[in-house]
């Protein structure tokens, strides 16, 4: 372990701080007794420069485009693992063995997706048209109601029970927060399906508890979308120290209920900024209308004057194509190619967008490279996904990544209350 010397230039004074040893990426310096030694704290609007913990679960190389779950490539994991798969290895630290653990693992699951009858009456309280991420905080802040328990754990066996109940139950809860905001009866899981098949079918399934049918007989469940939605949902499951995984650990670390913390990080995934992007793409791919209009909404995002912002474009890590985003185009791709039929209009205007953008030295230099947002709006909206379930199908996909972070953090016996400083400038 190396140091760093710090040099106040106004009292010759120098302090000398501890450098960390990361497994991978750059190293750290150790400030946490920075204000104790020296008398002055950093001052870091964003925490762009500031590592708040440490951790095991995910890593990204926001310069080479890179990021690990458990320390295999996304490119990798993501064709070898379902989601439940990958559920797995990040709560647990290992993926399935074998077929036999998987299914065994999907099922438990599937066991553990009932509500509790006096959770679902909490939604008869919300009003029509209500966003479903509004519902959906709040059933999950009232799950910790149900499963109080949970607020104390000694053992990986409680855990891994809180983990896994929230897992299986986020599915229940998204479907029902969206039958309920537009006011259709509720469709309970049913085991013989798999995790995300059963997710479609809570969806999509008429009060008699069967799936529509289409004139050739087929279900409106098909094993291509059930395999889309996997992939979709693997791809978001962990992404480092974001904005609504910190605001987990932060809410975590006054010693709350694990599902009370999880309800504030949805909250913080809804904003446009954060995982309400997607919705706010197919929003600006609308508003161009036409791929012959692309070229004037470029030079808008290259007017300094106009605060007009290409959405789907940039991303606060990376520096270099968003390897999640190379996944969602390469599936985009592979759908259109298999019958999955998506917006051609739209699909048309997001290709010549992109085309144009990587080949503008605005946007080379700048590094805005197309980001996970910019193609999974179009993707969803084919498998028939209503607009305002693209950030509960995000919530759904994180779930293990936050349950990860929480029990990461819980089990830290050196972890703190978060309190960072501030830097005053009132009266």
């Amino acid at each position: 372990m190396g140091t760093v010397t710090l040099i106040n230039n106004e009292t010759g004074e120098k302090f000398e701080f501890n450098l960390i040893d990361c497994t991978r990426g750059p190293k750290a310096i150790d400030f946490s007794k920075l204000f104790e030694t020296t008398g002055i704290f950093s001052y870091d609007p964003g925490y762009g420069s500031t590592a708040g913990c440490q951790s095991t679960i995910s890593y990204i190389n926001g310069k080479e485009g890179q990021l690990l779950y458990k320390g295999q490539p996304i490119q990798e994991i993501v064709e070898k693992y379902s989601f439940t798969d990958i559920a797995k290895l990040l709560i647990t630290g290992e993926a399935p063995k074998n077929k036999e653990e998987s299914e065994e693992f999907d099922l438990e699951l599937r066991h553990r997706s009932f509500l509790h009858e006096g959770l679902i009456n909490i939604f008869s309280a919300f009003p029509d048209n209500a966003h479903p991420m509004a519902n959906l905080s709040s059933a999950v802040a009232a799950l910790s109601t149900f499963h109080f328990d949970h607020k104390d754990m000694e053992h990986e066996g409680d855990y891994q029970t809180m983990a896994r109940r929230i897992i299986a139950k986020i599915t229940t809860l998204v479907a029902f927060s969206y039958r309920n905001s537009v006011g259709a009866p509720f469709i309970y899981p049913d085991i013989s399906l798999s995790y995300v098949e059963n997710f479609l079918y809570m969806l999509r399934a008429y009060p008699s508890g069967r799936l529509k049918y289409t004139r050739s007989g087929e279900t409106t469940i098909t094993p291509l979308e059930v395999q889309a939605l996997d992939r979709i949902f693997s791809l978001h499951a962990d992404h480092g120290q974001n904005a609504s995984t910190t605001t987990v650990r932060n809410v975590a670390s006054t010693g709350v209920h694990p599902y009370a913390a999880i309800s504030a990080g949805i909250n913080a995934l809804w904003g446009p900024a954060h995982g309400g992007a997607n919705e706010k793409v197919l929003d600006q791919l609308r508003e161009i209308g036409d791929v012959k209009n692309v070229g004037k909404f470029i030079e808008r995002v290259k007017d300094k004057s106009d605060p007009f912002r290409l959405m789907g474009f940039g991303h606060r890590v990376y520096k270099s194509y968003d390897p999640r985003a190379k996944a969602i185009k390469t599936l985009k791709d592979e759908l259109h190619k298999k019958g999955i039929t998506m917006d051609t209009k739209l699909s048309d205007i997001a290709e010549k967008l992109e085309e144009v953008a990587l080949s503008d030295d605005y946007f080379k230099q700048r590094n805005l490279y197309p980001n996970v947002d910019f193609y999974s709006g179009i993707i969803l909206s084919a498998l028939k996904i209503p607009v305002q379930l693209f950030t509960p199908i995000f919530v759904i996909g994180r779930m293990p990544g936050w349950c990860a972070q929480v029990i990461e953090h819980m089990k830290n016996p050196h972890a703190r209350i978060t309190r960072p400083r501030q830097v005053y400038l009132g009266k």
